[in-house]
């Protein structure tokens, strides 16, 4: 990953676009969202600039003179940075740079520069990396026009290659080396995924700070960081944990999502997203406190989809009752949303409920079966314990009969078997 040195707080202007598509109401709601990436990122919002236009200006994003405008308030304002709230492309930078002499950061920068901050694990590391060098490679023309030249002159003679033909090269190749680096990771988390696959699997999901993690820790005991502040949690996290005195499930923690996600990182992020793939049942976490929780259902759905995971059993966990200013929504969620519960992960609020609800679609996912086979079968006895949880089982001289539960995977797999 890159390592830029800044100063501990930068100061920055946020700008936001309004198109015929968004109301003034949805873009300071976006504007709000910004101004927690950047906070999250280290810099420090001074003011919010806005402009409506029918659509973004090709060559500059804003018009002409809401840039020379811009440039007054920066000069003005001591500022740092100028963050957009949507990704500019390559030329738009390159030239809001020359008009504005700040640097110039759009939305998907600001993301991919947080990843790389909570980045722990090597897998993340990786991941980061490579979305960093998909964003960056077509951005070369701006952040490295220093290397642009063609060079003449002994020794240089050659194919003409210039310099920043050569940077893209040395990208493209770490690019795929990447990209190796995370199907091997891929395939080792395969194995693991088949050493699970006997088990319930329930995977978290939802917008981000929506209290995914502070849900998991309370009810696994796990200890993994919960922060009231965005992306906090990069890596997947599974752990095990007792449903009732008979059945153990897998409980897995994902990477929030958010509105206008870069595309690659969510392709770079595969690896970890596959506990969501993989998921027998997806918890949708959501921030009933958020005045645009609404929002934030749809961005959430839209990224399942984009995943293939939508047909998914899902349960609507409405968080942060504790935090909800108007109780009237309540009755308005309960008619709505009717596989949802209500709850706080951070007061304990109505988890009983929620664990009974996760009980009825574990339950609703296994069969129960009785056999009768000869107790000379041992291998195939063996294989029930370990495919299956035995209820009873009962011994006569020459034949065994098990009553077991058992996914509906497993126990067409005990019938072939004994079919076999």
């Amino acid at each position: 990953m890159f390592d830029i040195p800044r100063p501990t707080t930068e100061r920055a202007i946020l700008i936001g676009l309004r198109t015929k598509d968004i109301t003034r109401e949805i873009l300071i709601e976006q504007l709000q969202e910004l101004e927690e990436l950047a906070s999250t990122a280290g810099a420090d919002t001074i003011m919010k600039v806005s402009q409506d236009r029918i659509m973004p200006d090709r060559a500059l994003y804003l018009g002409k003179g809401k840039v020379e405008e811009l440039a007054q308030l920066a000069e003005l304002n001591d500022i740092d940075l100028i963050i957009f709230n949507d990704d500019l492309s390559p030329m738009q930078v390159r030239n809001l740079e020359k008009m504005l002499s700040k640097k110039i950061v759009d939305r998907s920068g600001l993301i991919l520069d947080i990843f790389a901050s909570h980045a722990k694990t090597k897998e993340a590391k990786t991941q980061v990396e490579l979305a960093q060098l998909q964003y960056l490679l077509p951005r070369l023309t701006r952040a490295w026009t220093h290397l642009s030249k063609q060079f003449g002159g002994i020794g240089t003679k050659g194919p003409g290659e210039t310099q920043i033909e050569t940077d893209r090269r040395i990208i493209r190749t770490r690019i795929s080396s990447l990209k190796e680096k995370l199907l091997k990771i891929e395939s080792q988390k395969q194995t693991q995924t088949q050493q699970r696959k006997d088990f319930f699997r329930v995977s978290l999901v939802g917008y981000t700070n929506a209290g995914k993690s502070t849900l998991f820790n309370l009810v696994t005991n796990a200890e993994v960081l919960a922060e009231d502040k965005l992306f906090a949690t990069l890596d997947s996290t599974t752990k095990s944990f007792e449903l009732d005195k008979t059945n153990k499930i897998l409980l897995s923690d994902t990477v929030g999502f958010i509105r206008k996600l870069p595309a690659h990182l969510i392709a770079s992020f595969k690896s970890t997203l596959n506990e969501v793939d993989q998921a027998d049942l997806i918890l949708h976490v959501i921030d009933l406190s958020h005045p645009y929780f609404k929002d934030h259902i749809q961005v959430v759905e839209q990224t399942l989809k984009e995943l293939n995971c939508e047909k998914k059993r899902q349960i609507k966990v409405f968080n942060k009752v504790d935090l909800l200013q108007d109780r009237t929504v309540l009755d308005e969620l309960k008619n709505a949303y009717e596989h949802s519960v209500i709850i706080s992960a951070e007061r304990g609020i109505n988890i009983s409920l929620l664990l009974e609800m996760i009980k009825e679609s574990f339950t609703g996912s296994h069969v129960e079966e009785s056999i009768k086979i000869k107790i000379s079968e041992a291998k195939i006895i063996s294989m029930i314990h370990s495919l299956a949880e035995v209820l009873s089982i009962k011994y006569t001289q020459k034949f065994v009969s098990i009553t077991y539960r058992a996914t509906k995977e497993n126990s067409n797999k005990i019938r072939k078997m004994i079919d076999g």
